[in-house]
């Protein structure tokens, strides 16, 4: 295998960890400057659609949030992204992992996730510096 076929590889399969698949619609919310692009463009790649951002109205498939401790109030921007979540839908919350500027607590996301109604079903590296937590309503649920 080629370097190039190889990291192509590499950078889909960023995007397939999060269990995306081609044609689903992505939302991102929290984008700065220290967000991993290469797991951004991993995810346009594979779901052949651009991100969409936070101010967009499209009911969407999966919310990218990427949070930071001193971001605000987590309950507050899980309920938010819930609202243009379809049936189905999945947030990944991306925090920095332990050790880095912003670090989330792992009971922090928990708990807040409980208060709004989500699940927790898996939790990954996501990317160099990003952990990745798998979020879900309910089913069945309306919001």
């Amino acid at each position: 295998m080629s370097a190039t076929a190889g990291q192509a590889q590499g950078e889909r399969g960023l995007a397939e960890r999060l269990g995306l698949k081609p044609g689903q619609v992505v939302q991102e919310i929290g984008w700065d400057e220290d967000v991993d692009d290469e797991l951004r463009e991993s995810i346009e790649d594979l779901t052949g659609n651009e991100l969409l951002d936070e101010d967009a109205d499209e009911v969407v498939d999966v919310v990218l949030l990427w949070w930071r401790d001193g971001d605000g109030d987590l309950f507050d921007a899980l309920t938010n992204a819930m609202r243009a979540l379809a049936d189905g839908g999945q947030i990944w919350l991306l925090t920095p992992k332990a050790g880095r500027e912003g670090h989330v607590e792992p009971s922090d996301i928990g708990e807040d996730a409980a208060t709004a109604g989500l699940s927790q079903t898996s939790s990954i590296s996501a990317a160099a510096d990003w952990s990745g937590t798998r979020l879900v309503p309910p089913k069945g649920s309306r919001r």
